[in-house]
């Protein structure tokens, strides 16, 4: 194993690696917003909109990832969408993970008790109010963990940007082999640091599923 090569190109596998954390927090964010709407759409009183939540939910969890970036990035500009590469990778993987964040969403808030939301409007509380103060605190304990799989799933997935030539971790894994011809090196580099991502990831989750299991 070439160590010396593995040195020599590892600050630009470093810069990579930077790219790979911003785009998986841009997109993170982006999919946690498309849950929440997603999670609202599908429990909301109204069927055209239940109807629009399960749609979603249904078509980007039942096609690749790797083919809606493709849609998205090359089909785009057909129907007058003119995306960056680093733009269309964040908003394509960004609503791909939120389909999934979606039944997360859901699911922690329909395993909570119908008779706490009973409890609430005996209370006084409005349906917003014992949704906002009763609800969603006993559904975002159950919700942390989940969660944080999909994140680091992610993570993995943001690989996928390089078919579109964003240079992030495994592009530039790939474009290094192609000038040294030392794809094992490459990839044990990229994979690497794709491991102290994740795992510095799931440490960020169990501290947060710590203290929301405090409060």
């Amino acid at each position: 194993m070439d160590t010396d090569l593995m040195l020599r190109v590892y600050p630009f596998f470093l810069e990579a690696a930077l790219v790979t954390i911003q785009l998986s927090v841009l997109t993170a964010l982006l999919g946690l917003a498309m849950g929440a709407l997603g999670a609202a759409a599908r429990l909301s009183r109204f069927r055209v909109l239940r109807f629009i939540g399960a749609a979603y939910v249904s078509v980007f969890r039942g096609t690749p990832a790797l083919i809606q970036l493709f849609i998205l990035y090359f089909g785009g500009p057909q129907v007058g969408i003119q995306l960056e590469a680093f733009e269309a990778g964040v908003i394509g993987l960004g609503v791909n993970v939120g389909a999934y964040m979606t039944e997360t969403i859901r699911g922690a808030i329909i395993s909570i008790d119908k008779g706490q939301r009973e409890a609430a409007r005996t209370l006084g509380l409005s349906q917003f109010q014992g949704f906002y103060k009763v609800t969603l605190p006993q559904a975002a304990r159950l919700m942390v963990r989940p969660l944080g799989v999909n994140l680091n799933m992610l993570i993995k997935s943001t690989a996928l940007v390089a078919a579109i030539s964003v240079v992030e971790l495994t592009y530039t894994a790939q474009r290094y082999i192609g000038s040294t011809y030392k794809p094992f090196e490459m990839f044990l580099l990229a994979g690497i640091l794709y491991i102290i991502i994740i795992y510095a990831t799931g440490r960020a989750v169990a501290w947060l599923d710590r203290r929301v299991q405090i409060t």
